[in-house]
């Protein structure tokens, strides 16, 4: 991880830190093999050509870069976390909620190579 990427996750609040560190744990679990960076000003999870892109707002953690129909019917079982297209946005008590294999099965889907490409 580079230095970005860590001043990025350092200034991440109490409130929110340890949502941010799930996300963080249970991506690298799915993609062990993924790179951290920071791109669009937040860090950036790379595995092959996908990527997924964690970003700070005022209630939590957004979760962006997933193409249609690739969110494992994440968004389908929780509409009311769908931002606009392509965002999701997960409130600490929201993600308290969400076990870690529904969250697995979700990055798996975003970074996982798409056999149809």
């Amino acid at each position: 991880m580079d230095d970005a990427v860590r001043s990025y996750i350092d200034a991440i609040g109490p409130d929110h830190r340890p949502l941010f560190d799930r996300l963080h744990r249970l991506i690298l679990a799915v993609h062990p093999d993924a790179t951290v960076v920071l791109s669009y000003q937040m860090p950036t999870y790379k595995a092959g050509r996908n990527r997924l892109f964690l970003g700070m707002w005022k209630h939590g953690v957004s979760i962006y870069g997933w193409r249609h129909g690739h969110d494992a019917g994440f968004t389908d079982r929780h509409p009311d976390l769908t931002f606009s297209k392509g965002t999701i946005r997960l409130r600490p008590e929201d993600a308290a909620a969400i076990p870690d294999d529904e969250l697995r099965a979700l990055f798996h889907a975003v970074l996982d190579p798409d056999p149809g490409t």
